[in-house]
């Protein structure tokens, strides 16, 4: 399944460099970041679509879908096959051309944006689906990411947050990052109002064999419908 979004949590698992790893917090050393990470192998992730965003989709009528830090693609891809018009966020450009080629591959039309979420600055209440799978969105006081995501979502919309069960606070500042710096799917609960519907908040089993993500056995889905 493709892993998306760049999550730090991913170098706390048994796989991951003995050598703590300092995650950048500036915009554009993201990126390089990122670039860097792409480049030292061919392909970072396993190339299929989240699970969590297959099954969640199911169902949902076709419409403008925002896929937030695509990756390689492989979400975007499968989105843009199901019918959706898709517009596909990524902060690495090594993995936007990797995510383009795939689309062309595929025969599917995708927007690509070179961008991260705040800095996109998307046209409010556009998107019948945005999709956040394993997010690295930094915590502000003002709740900036959380609210970029949400006012993206159009009425009558669903945002679809995916994350994993987050690795102790020890373990994380072993592995170069502190939790409280990164929004996690509480917080993002946390401002959903009576303007919101929460459909789905659970823990799952999490079944991924392949990619740099594959340590992680569980995911925590929150899917919610703007109601206006």
């Amino acid at each position: 399944m493709e892993h998306t979004n760049h999550s730090p949590a991913d170098s706390a698992g048994p796989t991951a460099s003995p050598e703590p790893t300092r995650f950048p917090r500036d915009a554009e050393a993201v990126g390089a970041f990122w670039d860097q990470r792409y480049t030292e192998k061919a392909a970072l992730w396993s190339g299929q679509p989240n699970g969590a965003l297959v099954s969640e989709v199911r169902g949902l009528r076709t419409g403008r879908a925002l896929d937030v830090g695509c990756g390689e693609g492989a979400d975007a891809v499968w989105l843009a096959g199901q019918g959706w018009d898709v517009t596909a966020l990524e902060v690495s450009r090594v993995a936007l051309d990797r995510a383009a080629r795939q689309a062309e591959l595929q025969g599917v039309t995708v927007n690509w944006v070179h961008a991260g979420l705040v800095e996109a600055a998307l046209p409010p209440a556009s998107f019948d689906l945005v999709s956040a799978q394993y997010p690295a969105l930094l915590r502000t006081e003002e709740n900036t990411a959380e609210l970029a995501l949400l006012r993206a979502v159009a009425p009558g919309g669903v945002l679809l947050a995916v994350h994993h069960q987050l690795p102790t606070a020890a373990e994380a500042e072993a592995h170069g990052f502190d939790l409280r710096e990164y929004v996690g799917l509480a917080d993002l609960a946390a401002l959903l109002d009576e303007n919101w519907r929460i459909e789905v908040y659970e823990t799952r089993p999490r079944h991924v064999t392949e990619g740099a993500g594959a340590h992680h056995t569980e995911d925590v889905v929150l899917r919610a419908r703007r109601l206006r």
